[in-house]
């Protein structure tokens, strides 16, 4: 028997979502006390301010593509062969 998928219609845009995580979030963060747990927020923070960014880029048809992106792939490091090198005889 096949498991059917529940689907949950969203009533909200991820876009509000996201801000609205990132707001709630960086309020908890600013009441916290420095420590770890107020670097993990501020981190979680980030994570959902970049998330808005790369979803309002993706969602424009004529949005030029970020320099940033390109530069990162472009210095991507080369992959290592896993085989062994032959023995020179």
């Amino acid at each position: 028997m096949v498991k059917k998928r529940r689907r949950f219609r969203q009533t909200t845009s991820l876009a509000e979502r996201l801000a609205e995580e990132a707001a709630r979030l960086r309020e908890r963060a600013r009441n916290l006390p420095p420590g770890v747990e107020q670097t993990l927020l501020w981190r979680k923070v980030r994570q959902a301010e970049t998330a808005l960014r790369i979803e309002a880029w993706l969602g424009s048809p004529d949005a030029p593509t970020p320099d940033n992106v390109i530069t990162m792939l472009s210095k991507s490091p080369k992959k290592r062969s896993l085989s062994k090198p032959s023995p020179s005889t």
